[in-house]
């Protein structure tokens, strides 16, 4: 229904139309001629034949053969109206001949009689109004296109931010359960350090708890939740621990949550001691268009290649593909007794997720 009614409001405007084709055959019929009552009805009758094939080519032919490539259909059935039409607008002469001219040539205006003329303004109309419909088809089809282009990056962006979000749920029990593990460890030992660890513990769950589900944070706030995970493994590691943290921060830049917290958790998990140390070395630099992040552990010579590809850096990855996508430098090396790791994040092409 709603589709008739679509139809019927363009009714007054294809109306318009014909009558300005009827004044426009009468117009140009008329030269030279004074015989007025020929050029009405020659008009008139014509009329019907320039509606009939322009309606053809323009709602059939262009849209079911034309603009699906199927040219060859086209052009036969196109070839097959334009013999129709013509017959018709020969019929159509003969006609008028007969009963407005009585037979009388002299009678008929100079332009009706030629035919080829006849033919050229009819189709003239018919040119016209498909050229009209081939771009209005057009620009519906751009304005389609479009909004077929924001649908689908607005379900892009709805489906990276839900894949982020479950990212993120996975770095909660994730970090919690290794947290955990060291204060068990303490508690089991009776350790004097256990108020520590729990202390230490409570601020990190206070930083989850407020700052997990933003989409971003400072990364001063980063920072601040990364010493605090260091300062828990300096109680857990005692003596054979020794870290270092580097900081420059030309610019408080704005990144996802716990966006570096996997690869400082890996450098302890992965870390192997060398002569009683583990040694870790962390620095984070940022301005305002770049991040770069390196962390480095000792490692036994022979050990076997470092993955350091869990679930952690695995979800860090992930992240990292959807807000940095084609923007960020991820490398490993592994030398001698150490394994470093970097990251290079080029703040100006970061996405809005």
């Amino acid at each position: 229904m709603k589709a008739l009614l679509s139809y019927f409001k363009y009714v007054p405007l294809h109306l318009v139309l014909w009558v300005c084709v009827w004044l426009f055959f009468v117009y140009f019929f008329s030269y030279a001629s004074s015989n007025t009552e020929f050029v009405f009805w020659f008009s008139i009758t014509l009329l019907p034949v320039t509606i009939v094939t322009t309606y053809v080519f323009a709602y059939l032919l262009i849209p079911q053969y034309l603009l699906l490539k199927k040219y060859v259909a086209f052009t036969l059935y196109g070839l097959a109206t334009f013999i129709t039409s013509l017959y018709i607008i020969l019929l159509v002469n003969f006609i008028i001949l007969v009963y407005l001219a009585n037979y009388q040539i002299d009678n008929v205006p100079m332009l009706s009689r030629n035919i080829v003329f006849v033919l050229i303004l009819v189709y003239l109309v018919v040119g016209i109004v498909c050229f009209t419909r081939l771009l209005t088809h057009s620009y519906r089809s751009d304005n389609k296109n479009k909004e077929l282009e924001n649908k689908m990056l607005e379900t892009e962006l709805q489906l990276k931010e839900m894949e982020l979000y479950y990212l993120k749920q996975q770095i909660h029990p994730h970090f919690l359960f290794n947290t955990l593990n060291t204060v068990y460890g303490a508690a089991l030992k009776e350790s004097k350090d256990t108020p520590a660890l729990i202390l230490k513990l409570s601020n990190m769950l206070d930083y989850m708890l407020h700052q997990i589900d933003k989409k971003e944070v400072p990364i001063s706030e980063e920072l601040k939740y990364i010493e605090s995970y260091i300062g828990l493994e300096q109680v857990r590691f005692k003596d054979t621990l020794r870290v270092t943290l580097e900081k420059q921060m030309e610019k408080d830049v704005m990144v996802p949550p716990m966006l570096f917290m996997a690869f400082v958790e890996n450098a302890f998990k992965h870390g192997k001691a060398i002569n009683g140390f583990l040694t870790i070395d962390i620095s984070l630099k940022s301005t305002e268009s770049t991040i770069d992040f390196t962390v480095t552990n000792t490692v036994k010579e022979n050990q076997e290649k470092v993955k350091g590809y869990g679930l952690g850096l695995d979800n860090t990855s992930k992240r990292l593909d959807a807000t940095f996508p084609g923007a960020y430098v991820l490398t490993s090396e592994k030398r001698a007794n150490l394994y470093e790791l970097n990251l290079t994040i080029n703040l100006k092409n970061k996405q809005n997720v």
